[in-house]
């Protein structure tokens, strides 16, 4: 079996460097991500044949992420293949794009099945795109700046700081019980994951930013971080949806202090929620980031 373990701070000194080798784009290639959602996802890490491997998820629910680094990745995939057969559970792969999907057809030769997953689409744009929010398709969010900026006229841009970081935790609470439901699964597993970068913000190498006004004190903040050569991924945005344009600005004012380095912008996935695709959409994306699920064939018609 592969020698996976529960993910820790201390790896990404050795994960980074693998990362940065395969310089993906897919949100689940940045240290993080993995270790903030570690709890909730049972993410374990390993290194194999100098390739950085994930395995996420419990029992017949257990999925691989596609392996970084570089090499030859065959042994690495076919060690992954051995492990799931040896803990008895079927070998899943995810995150896998269109490019190593052609790979796997190359290394495998009709081996693998690919499902699309549409929920697991990322959604990247160009950062100047949202830097600017130039031209008629960005006409509606200008529009809801423009008020913001009318309402609240003292506004400020604050990066998260060791100073004030505490009030981006209380901010982030009050947000959660206007949700009205805090006990929701779903909405406590997204807390648990915001909790956790807050908490390891400045071991994880977190940039973020937060908007305050004079009278309603912080309003939005902001958290990604560095992801490949040319994208910077945004992990978390929260504003309070009842102060107009409180997104807008946190989106545009975000990416113009922290993703101006970057040509790309990954805001990640939808999870398959309609309100959220539809919104990521409006942004109009550069690059809609298609990703596949992958099985074994042979497992397929054993399962039949």
């Amino acid at each position: 079996m592969v020698d996976f373990k529960d993910i820790e701070i201390r790896d990404k000194q050795w994960i980074d460097p693998l990362l940065r080798m395969s310089d993906y784009r897919g949100s689940e290639y940045v240290f993080s991500n993995n270790y903030n959602w570690k709890d909730i996802y049972h993410i374990q890490v390993a290194q194999v044949g100098g390739y950085y491997c994930v395995r996420s998820g419990l029992g017949e629910e257990r999925s691989y992420l596609y392996p970084a680094g570089s090499g030859d990745v065959k042994p690495v995939i076919e060690a992954l293949i051995q492990d799931a057969k040896d803990r008895g559970c079927p070998f899943w792969m995810h995150g896998v794009t269109k490019e190593n999907v052609a790979l796997l057809e190359t290394l495998f030769p009709g081996t693998f099945s690919f499902e699309e997953n549409r929920d697991g689409f990322d959604y990247i744009y160009n950062a100047v795109d949202l830097a600017t929010l130039a031209g008629k398709k960005y006409h509606g969010k200008r529009n809801h700046i423009t008020k913001f900026k009318s309402n609240h006229p003292d506004w400020t841009y604050e990066p998260i700081t060791p100073e004030n970081i505490e009030e981006c935790r209380a901010m982030n609470k009050i947000w959660c019980e206007k949700q009205g439901d805090c006990e929701d699964p779903s909405l406590k597993q997204e807390m648990c994951a915001v909790k956790k970068a807050l908490d390891h913000f400045f071991e994880e190498g977190l940039s973020g930013g937060m908007i305050r006004t004079s009278d309603e004190g912080i309003v939005a903040y902001s958290i990604g971080a560095p992801l490949s050569s040319d994208t910077f991924i945004v992990h978390i945005e929260k504003a309070f949806a009842e102060v107009q344009g409180a997104y807008p600005i946190i989106n545009q004012e975000f990416v113009r202090h922290n993703c101006m380095d970057y040509q790309y912008v990954n805001r990640e996935d939808d999870v398959g929620d309609e309100g959220l695709r539809k919104a990521k959409l409006s942004y109009k994306p550069a690059i809609l980031l298609e990703k596949y699920l992958v099985r074994l064939k042979s497992e397929m018609k054993d399962a039949r």
